[in-house]
């Protein structure tokens, strides 16, 4: 089974995307629903996904948590105010239709105004409330942020974390250096995991190679290791850089090294493991 632990699904009436620039970033510039979804991973050969919150809105949360009928939705990661009554918030999404498909929360860090949003004490309380009920907290933040991250991660032992798009390594830009450090930082905590999703996006968008992206999957695997990563499609963005299956099949070259279960760590097991996603329907 493989299950992308990383997609997008949104319609911008409801949840506005202002980041999406209409000339370079064309191929994205509308919405994108299930059935686009589902065409996608079918030709990508993948089985079930969890879909990841695009907006700081709790309204596109209810909306994605209303999909998971669907039995190709695995589960949600959305969105809540961390420096809000965290209890009270869970227990409304958690009585919505598709509730019980919450399995994490994100909050956009690397676009907050504060750069140091995750340091917040505030912030800091609405991550331990996130222990009890077991959902996991997503990080996405950029490279000058991994040092955040990483304290963040080392003060709530309680809680699960997962660092998405390995951290964003500056790949067009070519110095890898402080992100890796910053990777090793994040890595050296048990409970924080980390995705495969991403990088192409960090990449030339018409010219990246699987040879460029080796460098910073290499140190996921020895920082992390297998048990501790998971493939991600971040699609639709994937679309900019040759669509989701050029980004599949470079991920299956890039780990084509590791042993059967080693892989199948990546694509499903440490995912199924970390966010304990609702099976989908037995198909008899």
């Amino acid at each position: 089974m493989i299950l992308d632990s990383h997609a997008h699904l949104w319609r911008r009436e409801r949840t506005p995307q202002p980041w999406i620039d209409s000339a370079s970033m064309a191929p994205i510039d509308r919405d994108f629903w299930l059935d686009d979804l589902h065409e996608a991973q079918r030709e990508a050969g993948i089985d079930g996904t969890i879909l990841v919150q695009s907006a700081n809105s709790a309204s596109e949360t209810i909306d994605l948590l209303s999909l998971a009928a669907d039995p190709g939705v695995r589960g949600v990661v959305g969105w809540i105010d961390l420096t809000a009554d965290v209890a009270s918030q869970l227990e409304s999404v958690r009585q919505t239709p598709g509730g019980d498909h919450l399995v994490g929360i994100r909050h956009l860090a690397h676009q907050d105004a504060d750069d140091h949003w995750l340091r917040r004490p505030d912030v800091g309380t609405g991550l331990e409330a996130l222990a009890e009920p077991g959902l996991v907290f997503d990080l996405v933040v950029r490279p000058d942020q991994l040092a955040d991250a990483a304290a963040v991660v080392s003060e709530h032992p309680a809680v699960t974390f997962v660092l998405d798009h390995l951290g964003k390594p500056p790949i067009a830009a070519g110095d890898l250096a402080g992100w890796s450090a910053g990777l090793r930082a994040v890595a050296a905590s048990p409970n924080a995991h980390a995705k495969l999703s991403g990088l192409v996006i960090e990449a030339d968008w018409s010219s990246w190679s699987i040879d460029e992206l080796r460098e910073p999957v290499e140190l996921a695997l020895e920082v992390f290791g297998p048990s501790r990563l998971m493939f991600g499609s971040d699609w639709p963005l994937t679309r900019l850089t040759g669509g989701l299956t050029s980004w599949a099949d470079a991920a299956r070259d890039l780990t084509s090294g590791l042993s059967q279960s080693e892989r199948d760590d990546i694509v499903g097991r440490t995912a199924a493991s970390v966010y304990r996603p609702i099976p989908s329907p037995r198909k008899d």
